[in-house]
């Protein structure tokens, strides 16, 4: 019981930390401890084999995607690429659609196959053009990104290459289109729910006298520049189309992580290609683009290094042995261990993975439908990872200069909120229309 509620202490002590301003490295070392300490583990073996596999793992693991992904954001900004992109949407949809047209951008690049992780690098720099133009906060941005990324088109459409819906086929024999009517109604849904939740949020905002404003410290003049002087729409569509079609194209023929770089890469390369003469310093282009990595990839590397940290604690185990312990509906256990475990590890795929890996072969005995109990536990497992200590917020945060206090009423809301509420209703008519 006390190693559960140091558990409970030390996630409560990032999220109070986080809106405090501090650092993710310093944040999850004092939660490490209090984990540490009210479990009974070793400190130096807790530190340098649970936490620092897993900071080495992740860092292993994104460190290319987030170095090309960066500088092709760099260059897709510095050339005025990515700005001439959103004066092309303004054109298409009007300023008084520049919510609608980030949500649907987010949406389609995630359903398309870019993790969370890259879309932010994206779609960010074309963020700051709609938002400029049609004069949004900045801090409201977390809202589209983070719905169009981590909600529906990451656990309920049909078809989603993301590792919440990919997760459940290796252990349920199930397919990516799992329940495939069911998902698409949940999908329209909650996609309607979540744009009128943040068109209410863009209004509110309005009324209470709140301006668009610029990331702090960043060179605004390039966001300023006349029309005329930009380098065609046309041209500047072409790297961004280059990133979607590759990844989507060689998503069978590598692993999804090579595609990405290699798409990301190439669409660098495209974009310099094309703006090679507006380009003055190439050389200081790419040190700040790949260089721009490190401080992304920093702030997630240390987050999901206290997850493993967490994983490896006694209190952990007894916290899926006591799941386990209650005799429930298996839809209902489903989504209760993978909406639990991915609040704990903040992590969506990581928390599904954790809760086929012990009841699969229970859910599959019990004689329920292997299709929902996939569709359910997805969505559960895209609820709960939002808290304040999922490690993608960091990277998102940092990215657009923002902090846990400016923006993560709207993360809450649009990632924790309105999936759990989906949860349970969902559970609770698959229940009782005996699927």
């Amino acid at each position: 019981m006390i190693g559960i509620i140091g558990l409970l202490v030390a996630i409560g002590i990032l999220a109070f930390l986080a809106y405090k301003g501090v650092g993710a490295l310093p944040l999850t070392i004092a939660a490490g401890l209090v984990v540490i300490v009210s479990n009974g583990m070793g400190l130096w073996q807790s530190f340098s084999e649970f936490y620092m596999n897993g900071y080495i793992g992740f860092f292993k693991s994104y460190f290319l995607i987030f170095a090309s992904s960066a500088l092709y954001a760099k260059i897709m900004e510095d050339t005025g690429s990515a700005v001439s992109i959103g004066y092309k949407f303004i054109d298409w949809f009007g300023k008084g659609k520049a919510m609608l047209v980030v949500l649907l951008a987010t949406s389609a690049l995630t359903y398309g196959g870019i993790s969370l992780f890259v879309v932010v690098f994206a779609v960010s720099p074309i963020i700051m053009v709609l938002f400029k133009e049609a004069d949004i906060p900045r801090r409201l941005a977390m809202g589209p990104l983070l719905a169009g990324s981590a909600a529906y088109t990451m656990t309920v459409l049909p078809g989603s290459p993301q590792l919440t819906n990919v997760v459940p086929t290796t252990y349920l024999g199930t397919t990516l289109t799992a329940a495939p009517v069911f998902s698409i109604i949940v999908g329209v849904i909650m996609f309607v729910v979540e744009y009128a939740y943040l068109k209410w949020e863009e209004k509110r905002l309005r009324a209470a006298g709140e301006h668009f404003t610029y990331i702090e410290g960043t060179d605004h003049t390039m966001y300023q520049i006349e029309r005329s002087q930009l380098p065609s729409a046309s041209k500047s569509f072409i790297p961004l189309i280059v990133v979607v079609a590759m990844i989507i194209g060689f998503r069978n023929v590598m692993p999804s992580s090579a595609s990405i770089v290699l798409a990301m890469t190439a669409a660098s390369a495209i974009a310099m290609i094309f703006n090679w003469d507006r380009i003055k310093d190439k050389k200081d282009l790419i040190n700040k683009g790949l260089g721009g990595a490190i401080g992304a990839i920093a702030g997630p590397c240390a987050v999901v290094a206290f997850g493993g940290l967490v994983q490896n604690s006694p209190a952990f185990q007894n916290v899926v042995a006591w799941i386990n312990g209650f005799n429930m509906n298996p839809y209902i256990t489903g989504v209760t261990a993978t909406a639990i475990i991915s609040g704990i590890t903040g992590s969506s795929s990581g928390g599904v993975r954790i809760t086929m890996e012990t009841f699969a072969q229970q859910f599959i005995a019990s004689g329920a439908n292997m299709e929902y109990m996939h569709r359910l536990t997805s969505i559960a497992a895209g609820s709960l990872d939002t808290l304040p200590h999922s490690s993608g917020l960091f990277l998102m945060f940092s990215w657009l200069g923002l902090n846990h206090k400016q923006g993560y009423r709207f993360v809450f809301v649009t990632t924790v909120l309105v999936p759990f509420i989906f949860t349970i209703i969902c559970t609770a008519a698959v229940i009782a229309l005996g699927f």
